[in-house]
């Protein structure tokens, strides 16, 4: 009864070697309704060739999510380009990384016509009239097809592909080019909204960083503050000095248990990431409970100097043994205030700094004590504080809307690209 259930097709869909999709949906491989280039370079142009300016090339690091390119694009003289002619980018081609993450690529747009692509790319250019290259382009970022291309790669230390393996490679397509069209529309919309989500959050934290350079520094005063900032170190403004947090292994996660706080769980920009929590099961775990105002510091690796101003609204938190959690006296330092100049550039100088100093990547206790500070009073920091605390809630607001948005894309996707909703 279990595989007669399995075998069970909707009426109007039929089951292929790719899965169940509408009956007038086809299933066909690359090859037959796109040519696949092996691009030059490599060989033909080495990475020191590049110059400042010149014709720009595409490379593997440009594709960036949902099939953008982005990032610095390196270019080549004009001598080159002429030279490379066969290999110019056209309006519609998609590009593949060719080895590596083989199943990444990006299509190409108005403004990227007549760019070069590298040899460690494949470019995919549509040769058949009934094919729409974007909704071929949103199909070719389906988890299901890029399944297919990993599936598929060779390679015994890095996995890689090449124009027959691509060429025939299984895609679905619509038989009607509106279909098509609609869906590709539906989805670019979404895309749209998502690409101007990020640029609001940038230009956002751009505001912000201007004000923090402005308020921390004593540019610009709030109004009915005056007088000059002080100069003095950490330490000097701690109830304590700065102390370790517990040695023990996480373990996964319980509500029986506490929630255990590493480095991993902070986020670049000091908030606390709630994905994979995990747990700590040790008799110590009451002495390392974070408090209302405590802040945390990662101490060693690549994330030294990485904070996180500990909020209650995130739950108890035992922080881990590689993080250093200190504790402001609120007579001399708002943990808020401290919490914003730990972002600056000039916080992340003083890091780089001493951590060459120390002779090992990390900072110590000792250490963070000797960070060097110039504060105003502490009602003027309280208030800075709540300034920059109200953009930090906008920002996290756009943040939340930009990851529904993602997540109503995918949604879209799934539904849309496997033909369980039609726009027809």
């Amino acid at each position: 009864m279990s595989n007669a259930a399995e075998e069970t097709v909707p009426s109007g869909y039929k089951r292929t070697e790719v899965g169940v999709i509408p009956e007038d949906w086809t299933v066909t491989i690359v090859g037959s309704v796109a040519s696949v280039k092996t691009g030059p370079f490599g060989s033909a142009l080495h990475e020191k060739d590049y110059i400042d300016e010149g014709i720009p090339i595409i490379t593997v690091e440009h594709l960036g999510d949902r099939g953008i390119l982005h990032g610095e694009i390196p270019q080549v003289s004009e001598s080159d380009y002429r030279r490379l002619s066969n290999y110019r980018l056209a309006e519609g081609d998609i590009v593949f990384s060719r080895v590596g993450s083989v199943d990444r690529n990006a299509h190409v747009n108005t403004s990227e016509s007549g760019w070069l692509f590298s040899g460690r790319l494949l470019r995919v250019r549509i040769q058949s009239a009934q094919v729409s290259p974007k909704f071929l382009s949103f199909h070719f970022h389906t988890e299901a097809f890029k399944q297919r291309v990993r599936d598929v790669a060779v390679g015994q230390t890095m996995a890689s592909i090449n124009t027959k393996i691509l060429s025939g490679i299984l895609a679905v397509i619509p038989s009607s080019t509106k279909e098509q069209q609609l869906i590709a529309a539906a989805l670019s919309d979404a895309d749209a909204l998502i690409e101007s989500l990020e640029q609001l959050i940038a230009k956002k934290r751009l505001v912000k960083q201007g004000t923090m350079q402005e308020l921390l520094t004593g540019k610009r005063r709030l109004p009915g503050f005056s007088g000059s900032f002080t100069s003095t170190t950490l330490g000097a403004c701690l109830v304590s000095m700065p102390d370790y947090g517990i040695n023990a292994p996480a373990c996964p996660f319980s509500e029986d248990l506490p929630r255990y706080l590493r480095i991993t769980d902070i986020s670049e920009f000091g908030g606390f990431q709630t994905a994979d929590p995990v747990s700590v099961d040790s008799v110590e775990s009451d002495k390392y409970y974070l408090q209302e105002g405590d802040l945390v510091f990662a101490r060693t690796g690549a994330s030294v100097g990485k904070s996180y101003l500990y909020d209650k609204t995130d739950g108890p938190l035992v922080f881990a043994g590689f993080l250093i959690r200190v504790r402001p006296d609120p007579q001399l330092l708002d943990s808020g205030f401290l919490s914003a100049v730990v972002t600056t550039n000039r916080y992340w100088t003083w890091v780089s700094m001493m951590s060459m100093r120390s002779g090992q990547p990390g900072i110590n206790g000792v250490e963070y004590s000797q960070l060097p500070l110039s504060l105003p009073t502490t009602q003027e920091q309280s208030a800075i504080a709540r300034i920059l605390s109200d953009m930090d809630a906008e920002l996290d607001a756009l943040e939340a809307r930009l990851a529904k948005a993602r997540q109503v894309k995918q949604g879209m996707m799934q539904q849309l690209l496997t033909g369980k909703i039609r726009l027809v």
